[in-house]
């Protein structure tokens, strides 16, 4: 892995982990849109 290089996963965990503590009542939209998110870069590969 090079260090030059930050990998998303985390960083978008740790926003949202932010986020739903200033804000609680956007957990719900916040995990769907991660959802959606992880499942159209998961099947990307496979559409294109």
């Amino acid at each position: 892995m090079d260090l030059h290089t930050l990998p998303i996963e985390p960083i978008v965990a740790l926003v949202a982990g932010i986020v739903i503590l200033v804000q609680p009542g956007l957990l719900n939209y916040i995990v769907a849109i991660y959802l959606i998110i992880i499942g159209v870069i998961g099947l990307a590969p496979r559409l294109f």
